[in-house]
């Protein structure tokens, strides 16, 4: 058997692989920048208008603060705020008389 061509074969299915992966984070990055902008369009539009939105419903966060269930409150701030873990994490705290 020839150990060239299967070489070659490997290397050039890691080279799609590399290169898959390569346009798929720069789409998303192209998606974050675009989702980004629209926020802040969208921001602008509500600050003209002298609106603002409703703070999202936390009863259940408050709640499972209360039973000391810190991560599920901290995983149900996500959920209902669309928030990153971190930010997540330090409004729960804050939420909870801890930050």
């Amino acid at each position: 058997m020839d150990y060239t061509l299967v070489g070659l074969g490997t290397a050039a299915v890691l080279l799609l692989v590399v290169a898959g992966a390569s346009v798929n984070r720069e789409t998303e990055r192209r998606q974050l920048r675009r989702l980004a902008l629209l926020e802040r369009k969208l921001d602008t539009v509500l600050d003209h208008l002298g609106l603002e939105m409703p703070a999202p419903h936390l009863r259940q966060v408050e709640a499972l603060l209360a039973q000391g269930k810190t991560i599920q409150a901290i995983k149900a701030y996500r959920e209902a705020t669309g928030a990153g873990l971190k930010e997540a994490k330090e409004a729960v705290d804050r939420l909870g008389g801890r930050g």
